[in-house]
């Protein structure tokens, strides 16, 4: 008779103290998220990526100056089995987040923006799980740069975990965001990071 295999750990039931030392610890580089109760490994951003971040927060530190965009936020994204999010960026009050220390309370965050990665999990993660982890938080807005269908989608109007209102703008539209973001996007420069 063999020696028992130890179980392997279930991700989906890692408490969020064990979830946020192992992410603290991580290697250089890794960044990890709980999703879903899922384990995630956060992709590197390409180039493009980290230009339409820059594009953002020229944008809302002109229009939104009392605000702050602040790239990779991390934060206490859902109530369901304690989710952990980097977000791409998150528009908060000026110094809102300054002594939240690694995880933060999502209260207060008027915004969220991801921009889609050039990945397989990017449909399920950043189109789906992350949007309704967003929802779940009571984060107003929700904008999604997707990269591949080339359009910006708005979310907005979170009740019960669902965002009530979704438009999809193709790149090149104006996008008026609603309050209480109240900034409006011409998203021309967009085409400029198409595939």
């Amino acid at each position: 008779m063999s020696p028992a295999t130890p179980a392997a750990p279930d991700w989906h039931q890692l408490p969020e103290d064990d979830f946020e030392q192992l992410a603290h610890n991580a290697p250089e580089g890794v960044k990890l998220e709980l999703i879903k109760g899922k384990l995630e490994v956060k992709p590197v951003p390409d180039g493009a990526h980290g230009a339409i971040i820059m594009w953002m927060l020229r944008q809302c530190m002109q229009q939104r100056p009392e605000l702050d965009l602040i790239p990779e936020q991390q934060l206490k994204a859902e109530s369901y089995r304690k989710g952990r999010a980097i977000t791409d960026a998150t528009l908060a009050p000026i110094d809102h987040f300054a002594a939240s220390g690694e995880w933060a309370d999502p209260a207060g965050a008027l915004m969220v923006v991801e921009v889609t990665s050039h990945d397989s999990d990017t449909d399920r993660r950043d189109r789906n799980e992350k949007r309704d982890g967003y929802a779940e938080a009571d984060i107003p807005v929700y904008l999604l740069v997707d990269r591949q269908a080339h359009t910006v989608v708005v979310h907005s109007e979170p009740k019960d975990g669902t965002y009530q209102v979704c438009t999809v703008y193709p790149y090149g539209d104006t996008v008026k965001l609603p309050a209480p973001v109240g900034i409006t996007l011409d998203t021309e420069k967009l085409k400029d990071y198409a595939d």
